[in-house]
Parts: structure tokens; C-alpha cells; sequence
């Protein structure tokens, strides 16, 4: 098996189980943290919901910069649709970029990340596709906690939940 087919096929296995946490995020809570530190729940439920959208950016870019100079580039604006439908249409988009790829390129070709111009991350990009996944995988539990702190659903992630007996 191909690690593109491998990267598809983790990607519709947890796609089901992010979704099903961002169907119970609540409406007008937005604000909310469950500590000063922490980040508030409507930017953390954005965050979840658009993390996909960085598979085809790894794959179609060679960089990110996430404080660009003044003038040098900006971060466009995602859709003004809900949560799920961001979710859904980015692992859609992730999805296919990953059809258009071969693993040669995600072995073989690096992805930087920048900081104000400054090379942060110089990683292959089967390594960041890995970690981005990971990654997603790390705030949707944050995300959880804070549906749990809310009185909201919890959907089965791997197993069962207090709200959901399903095996996910």
C-alpha cells in the first residue's frame, strides 16, 4: 500500500469522528475557555474544522509563513458555511490533492514553515502530513474536554462515550 493511500484512508477514518465532535459544538458559546490560558471554544472549533485544509497546503505549497511581512502574503478568509461543511469540504480538498500526489514527492521534497521570514520547520512532507494529522487529532480531544465542560455531547471517538455507545 501507498503511503498517499495510507494518508487517505486515516484521513476518512477520522474525518467521521472530528465531524460527529463538531456537530455538538454549541451556538453562542464562543467565548468560552475553561481556563485564562486556554483557547477560547469558537476558535478552537474553527481550528478543528479547518486543519484538513493544511493536507493540500503541505502538498501544493512549498511553505507557509505565519507572520509574513507587512504586504507579503495573508491567509485567506475560509467560507462563511458551518462548521461540519468546512470540515467536510476541506477533507474533500485533502483528499484529492492526495489522489494528485505520488509518495515519491512526499518523500523526497520539503515543506518550511516560517515565522517573520524565518525557517521554523524544514521537515519532509510525508513528516508533516503525519504530524498535521496528529496534530488534528491532539485538538479534537481538546475540543472534547470543552464539549464536556459545556454540558454538550460527546460523540465516540475510538469507543464509546457517556453520549454516544457507538464504536467509532
Amino acid at each position: 500500500m501507498t503511503i498517499t493511500r495510507q494518508f487517505i484512508e486515516e484521513l476518512e477514518r477520522e474525518a467521521p469522528r472530528t465531524r460527529g465532535q463538531l456537530e455538538n459544538v454549541p451556538t453562542g458559546k464562543d467565548d468560552w475557555t475553561p481556563h485564562p490560558k486556554s483557547m477560547p471554544l469558537g476558535r478552537l472549533a474553527k481550528l478543528v474544522a479547518s486543519m484538513a485544509s493544511w493536507v493540500e497546503l503541505i502538498i501544493n505549497q512549498d511553505e507557509l509563513d505565519l507572520t509574513p511581512p507587512p504586504g507579503a502574503g495573508h491567509m485567506p478568509q475560509g467560507p462563511t458555511s458551518t462548521l461540519v461543511e468546512q470540515h467536510d469540504g476541506h477533507i474533500a480538498k485533502a483528499i484529492d490533492a492526495l489522489k494528485k500526489t505520488n509518495d515519491e514527492y512526499l518523500l523526497t521534497t520539503n515543506w518550511r514553515l516560517k515565522a517573520g521570514g524565518h525557517v521554523v520547520m524544514n521537515q519532509p512532507r510525508y513528516i508533516v502530513l503525519r504530524d498535521t494529522i496528529n496534530h488534528l487529532a491532539h485538538h479534537r480531544g481538546q475540543l472534547t474536554v470543552y464539549l464536556r465542560m459545556n454540558d454538550c455531547k460527546v460523540a465516540a471517538v475510538y469507543g464509546p462515550t457517556a453520549d454516544d455507545k457507538t464504536f467509532a
